[in-house]
């Protein structure tokens, strides 16, 4: 029995998101006492193959196959669910981000495995198998009891910190049957941002709301980003001002986000909103109205007008950076 860990890579390297997946798999791997499979898919050299090995896999799994260069839900779940079966995995791990929204659902059909999706911390028992997540966009928190033979388990981004291992993982080559027939997805272009830290990347973000008043005012958050090494965002009604490009609207209907630490400046908190970034490990308010709703969901906050905090604040970055 073992515990199986879908690893994603981008152009062939993997991010912090794999390793916290191992990392997570590792110790619920340790409750189990069984091991660690990292599964990888797509062209990946030896060398960072066994950097998952330095975050718990005791083995991984690498597939490459022309025909899975393009990711085809119906097709990743088909192979993901043959290494499922081939490893005698009973728990299997994919990250809570676009990837695995979609791929894991048609994993629990296909393998009639209990979906425990968007978890924050290991289970807290393993007989019965018990997770913990948010509910309710981040209002509640639930145990959720998992019976079946085969559970499936999503994390979310940042929930979980890294943990290294000493363990030299082997790497075995998996063939799978996969045809250019199977392949529905086509994908017709790509564009690639760059010169630019992705939201869904970073581990700090700085956002702004319609508080900021105007497009002209953004300068200072802009600054703050920098200083922090963070990407900016906006809430909707600022990217559907044209204040700020559509790509930052994070929120319910734009980017889900779970950076380690979220600045909200000039943001009221909409329900909305928070469903974005409930996830963020720390968030940090600065409004002028003490009534705000982004105060409930904050860890700290700072009432007062945004246009003279935020100078206060980067003046403060600075002296500790210098």
């Amino acid at each position: 029995m073992t515990v199986l860990v879908f690893t994603e890579n981008w152009d062939g390297k993997f991010k912090k998101l794999s390793f916290e997946l191992v990392s997570y798999a590792r110790e619920v791997a340790e409750k189990l006492n069984v091991s660690v499979v990292a599964l990888s898919i797509g062209e990946v050299d030896e060398d960072e193959l066994k950097k998952l090995g330095d975050y718990g896999a005791d083995k991984i799994v690498s597939i490459t196959n022309d025909h899975l260069k393009t990711l085809d839900n119906q097709v990743y779940t088909k192979v993901i669910s043959e290494v499922t079966q081939k490893e005698n995995a009973k728990v299997l791990i994919l990250s809570h981000n676009n990837t695995g929204k979609a791929i894991a659902p048609r994993l629990s059909v296909k393998l009639k495995a209990a979906l425990g999706s968007g978890l924050i911390r290991l289970p807290s028992e393993v007989d019965p198998f018990t997770v913990y997540k948010k509910v309710f966009t981040g209002k509640a928190f639930a145990n959720v009891i998992l019976n079946s033979d085969i559970k499936i388990l999503t994390l979310s981004q940042n929930s979980f910190k890294l943990i290294s291992s000493d363990n030299k993982a082997t790497i075995e080559e998996y063939s799978t049957d996969i045809q250019a027939s199977d392949i529905k997805t086509k994908v017709t272009s790509t564009d690639k941002q760059t010169g630019k830290l992705l939201l869904t990347d970073a581990e700090i973000v700085v956002s702004g709301g319609r508080g900021m008043k105007s497009s002209d005012n953004w300068g200072p958050i802009e600054e703050l980003a920098k200083l922090l090494g963070a990407a900016t965002a906006c809430s909707r009604p600022v990217s559907d001002e044209g204040w700020r490009p559509h790509e930052e609207h994070t929120g319910q209907t734009g980017k889900i986000i779970a950076p380690n630490l979220y600045i909200a400046v000039g943001i009221s908190g909409a329900i909305q909103h928070l469903a974005g970034i409930s996830s963020s490990k720390y968030i940090v308010a600065i409004n002028i109205d003490p009534d705000a709703p982004i105060f409930e969901a904050a860890d700290y906050g700072i009432v007062g007008d945004a246009h003279k905090i935020l100078p206060e604040l980067i003046s403060i970055v600075k002296e500790n950076l210098s």
